[in-house]
């Protein structure tokens, strides 16, 4: 019996990698950087599944190009905004994602990004690594205290909740939250307080970004929103990149309208060489990277394999983006 067709495209943990390989006829993109548009519709031509990640575009496209048979996309990530997901179920296909396992690790990086920003850490760095460490200086690198501070959280969801268990127990932070509906549990262990976004945006010392892109989130963080915050405010987004304005936020950052900044996503990724955040000292910028632990990894690779293999099958995926109603 034929081994069903499947395109994977890029590498990802042998925890998940290998048993697509045994159980389907699969071919895996073997580069660094995505393949480009035309390759990838050409390698997916006669796919029962594909395994994409979120620089992959899944629309009408696309699933024209796999073809008929074509039965589940597997995304390699928590959110699904490459995917147009009404298009696939029109279509019957199923479309799966990876949600769960990399919680701790996300908001871990976010706390990263926030002590990092708020203490200097990266600008200090480089200092010694430049030779420019003479002596013990009692004005240098000055940031800002935690304890007792007030962080917004902005989408309590999943990572916005571990987000807030580790300001609000480990530092005695209030926690302020804006979401699209009350979260009981995090108000009953974490005395947090639903308020609007402007309310948020005036009261917070430190907010961190935890909600899905959509067109209502879309560039929520802009002049307006960067004006409305504390200049001694600094700034968190773990999420998407496009839930903040960038030429907005350097404006921000390069005029002290807020203190600093912390980006594990920017807009656009990667980021370009030439853009104005690079120049400033007061933002620290990763390369998405929230979800790079062993565990997370293992665990998103697991869920795509087990999401692939079972929309194949015709069985219910693992974490369904769009199961029948």
């Amino acid at each position: 019996m034929a081994r069903p067709k499947v395109f994977v495209t890029r590498q990802i943990a042998a925890a998940g990698l290998d048993r697509i390989c045994a159980e389907c006829d699969a071919e895996v993109w073997p580069e660094q950087l995505p393949p480009a548009r035309d390759v990838l519709l050409r390698k997916i031509a006669g796919c029962e599944g594909v395994l994409t990640l979120l620089t992959e575009k899944v629309d009408a496209e696309f699933m024209e190009a796999a073809g008929a048979q074509l039965k589940v996309v597997s995304n390699y990530a928590v959110g699904f905004n490459n995917i147009d997901v009404p298009e696939a179920t029109r279509r019957g296909v199923r479309v799966g994602n990876t949600p769960g396992v990399l919680t701790e690790a996300t908001a871990d990086m976010a706390f990263a990004l926030l002590i990092s920003a708020a203490r200097h850490v990266v600008p200090s760095d480089k200092y010694v690594r430049d030779g420019r460490w003479k002596t013990w200086e009692p004005m240098g690198f000055i940031g800002l205290d935690l304890r007792g501070k007030t962080v917004g959280i902005v989408g309590m969801g999943r990572i916005g909740m571990a987000m807030a268990k580790k300001c609000h127990g480990g530092w005695d932070m209030r926690v302020l939250y804006v979401d699209h509906s009350a979260n009981a549990a995090a108000e009953e262990a974490f005395a947090a307080q639903r308020v609007d976004f402007e309310t948020l945006l005036r009261e917070a010392d430190f907010v961190s970004v935890h909600t899905d892109l959509n067109d209502t989130t879309r560039s929520m963080f802009n002049a307006q929103a960067f004006r409305t915050m504390k200049n001694t405010a600094v700034f968190i987004n773990s999420a998407r990149g496009p839930l903040h304005v960038q030429a907005d936020l350097y404006n921000a950052l390069k005029t002290g309208e807020i203190f600093a900044a912390g980006l594990d996503v920017t807009d656009p990724e990667p980021l370009l060489m030439d853009d104005p955040l690079l120049t400033l000292p007061n933002v620290v910028i990763a390369p998405h990277i929230a979800s790079a632990t062993v565990q997370s990894r293992n665990g998103m690779a697991e869920i795509a394999a087990d999401n692939l293999l079972s929309g194949i099958a015709g069985q219910p995926l693992r974490a369904w983006v769009n199961p029948p109603k």
